[in-house]
């Protein structure tokens, strides 16, 4: 009874030790595909006119949820650093809540974008142990909104959002090897670089705003082969 147990034990252990698809390491290039969830929010900065405003007692960014999927392209650099390219669609909900001064009612605007996305990435990794890596990621990104010309937009233009951004991208993640693929849930946060705000001066919440940046978390599972 007592080597039955034993044999099987090293039976697990041995199996525990094998790899899978030991030879994907040794790829220069490979591909795969990325679908994820997002939760996106713009980040405000104001006026001095919104200190004294009497139109606003309050503006303040809320966040929203959306989701991504993409096309993973890696090109291998080294045994440890990939630069890896993922072209994505991206669907973002993003609002701004305001409060008036005298009648004190609560309005939310929403923002429901569209994006391509295009962003370019170093991919640092782990040695392998057995059939799992880590890895961290950092990168820069382009991101232009599909539906800044929506007909619902140009018509309820409370405020102007130029449609293009750049940002970076700082994330982690892991790889876990399967016979056939590699999955790996990636945990990243994005920060948009440009003001996205194109003042007028007609439209009374664009007064009490100065700047307009995008803020992003995103939980991506990559599928790749």
């Amino acid at each position: 009874m007592a080597l039955a147990a034993t044999l099987v034990c090293q039976s697990l252990a041995a199996q525990r030790r094998i790899q899978s698809m030991p030879e994907h390491d040794t790829k220069l290039y490979y591909f795969g595909i990325a679908l994820g969830v997002n939760m996106s929010a713009y980040k405000l900065s104001y006026t001095q006119q919104y200190a004294t405003s009497d139109e606003f007692s309050l503006i303040q960014p809320v966040n929203g949820p959306g989701f991504t999927m993409g096309i993973i392209g890696n090109l291998k650099l080294s045994n440890f650093i990939n630069l890896r390219f993922i072209p994505a669609l991206t669907f973002a909900n993003k609002g701004i809540q305001s409060i008036g001064v005298l009648e004190k009612n609560t309005a939310v605007r929403n923002v429901e974008s569209i994006f391509t996305s295009l962003p370019l990435q170093l991919k640092f990794k782990s040695d392998r142990i057995n059939n799992f890596r880590f890895y961290g990621i950092v990168g820069s990104k382009f991101d232009y909104d599909l539906a800044s010309n929506a007909k619902s937009r140009r018509e309820d233009e409370w405020l102007k959002i130029r449609p293009y951004d750049m940002g970076v991208e700082l994330g982690v993640g892991f790889e876990f090897y399967f016979p056939n693929f590699i999955l790996s849930p990636e945990l990243k946060i994005s920060h948009g670089l440009m003001d996205l705000h194109e003042r007028d001066k007609l439209i009374p919440m664009s007064n009490q705003i100065d700047q307009i940046k995008t803020r992003c978390v995103m939980l991506t599972f990559m599928i790749e082969g």
